[in-house]
């Protein structure tokens, strides 16, 4: 149901456009989101009718009165009835306040078995008209020691346009990745372009390149016995829950935010 709803309202498509590599599963069906991936939680956002702070960088949550205080790196501290965590597993660990003590013993050794993978991505952007000769809309790599996937992206997401220029997103490999995490950015930028050059010699020339560490990429090990969810306190509520409690797809952040609510009915 959450696909079809998607899909009626052009949020989502299904993928129609060629990969190459790509191991389908049976049974599955592959879907794109033609104005990126954001408009998916965008389109959520706006029929929650939520009022969203970006940018805020938690630090501290503590107990207070009854609500729990949630303090960040700038601005005062906030307080509130529910804190649902999403973040990546090892941020809730950085954590500081009393949600250090809350945590219990065993819950702390499930949040600790989370793992994940890191990687790069980087992004060529190039001006209107400029063509890209290449037979498919993406690929998947399997013997570059840095390249795992290439996009041509707007072609992957049939959104072909003249007015827009096209653009190109890569993805490194996991051992890439980690071998990498902390290098000079303008370094592994070089890194990533050489090894592409080679891979796809035909590229024009971009008029822009963004490239992006993604620290926490992947799951690569999820909690264990978690429902897609975890209580660390019940009164007021503390939970969390995400990817790191499911697995990395659509399907898994789903399954998660069903959880999610669930657990959070009983305190509305």
């Amino acid at each position: 149901s959450f696909y079809e709803e998607l899909v009626s309202h052009g949020i989502l498509a299904p993928l129609a456009a060629p990969v190459e590599g790509m191991v389908v599963r049976e049974g599955s069906c592959n879907y794109v989101a033609p104005q990126g991936i954001s408009s998916v939680v965008k389109y959520y956002l706006k029929q929650s009718g939520a009022d969203v702070s970006y940018e805020q960088h938690v630090t501290h949550i503590s107990l207070r009165d009854g609500k729990w205080e949630v303090s960040r790196k700038t601005g005062p501290p906030e307080q509130f009835d529910v804190v649902i965590l999403t973040m990546p597993v090892p941020q809730i660990l950085q954590l500081q306040g009393d949600i250090v003590n809350l945590i219990n013993e065993s819950q702390k050794q499930q949040l600790e078995c989370v793992s994940y993978s890191s990687r790069y991505a980087l992004g060529l952007f190039y001006e209107a008209g400029t063509g890209i000769a290449v037979p498919w809309a993406a690929q998947y790599i399997t013997d570059n020691p840095c390249i795992r996937f290439i996009s041509i992206d707007n072609k992957k997401r049939n959104i072909e346009c003249p007015e827009i220029g096209p653009s190109v997103v890569v993805h490194t490999t996991v051992t890439f990745g980690s071998e990498h995490l902390d290098s000079e950015p303008a370094e592994v930028q070089q890194l990533i372009l050489s090894h592409l050059q080679r891979i796809v010699p035909s590229l024009p020339k971009p008029s822009s390149i963004k490239c992006q560490k993604w620290r926490y990429s992947q799951v690569t090990k999820a909690a264990p016995n978690c429902p897609g969810q975890m209580i660390l306190h019940t009164q007021p509520l503390l939970v969390c829950g995400g990817d790191g409690f499911t697995r990395s797809n659509f399907d898994g952040c789903i399954e998660s935010a069903v959880s999610l609510a669930e657990a959070v009915k009983p305190h509305l």
